[in-house]
């Protein structure tokens, strides 16, 4: 595998429902900014202002280019519900076919 390309991910509260969740995801892959968005719930424990929680999330994969992660996570950061998201990013490899269809 020569090629990469990035992933994206973040979480959205678990009590929004499937279609806001979905109208969420597609607006990043009708912007352009994604090439594909993958959704599903989680449970998430984690330490917050000093106390352990744990509440049930939407983990959020968006597929993108080198060219459009930047891009890509300053929308996130501006229209995420969020105070604090969760915004991580790495850098994969795979096949080229597929690195060419993330780049469009």
């Amino acid at each position: 595998m020569a090629e990469s390309i990035w992933v994206v991910q973040t979480t959205l509260p678990g009590d929004w429902l499937e279609p806001l969740v979905g109208a969420w995801s597609s607006s990043l892959v009708e912007a352009g900014l994604a090439a594909c968005v993958q959704r599903n719930r989680v449970t998430s424990v984690y330490r917050w202002e000093g106390a352990m929680e744990s509440s049930e999330e939407w983990r959020v994969h968006i597929k993108t280019s080198r060219e459009k992660k930047d891009e890509l996570v300053e929308t996130i950061l501006n229209d995420h519900p969020y105070e604090t998201p969760e915004i991580a990013a790495w850098e994969t490899e795979t096949i080229t076919d597929y690195a060419g269809w993330v780049e469009g």
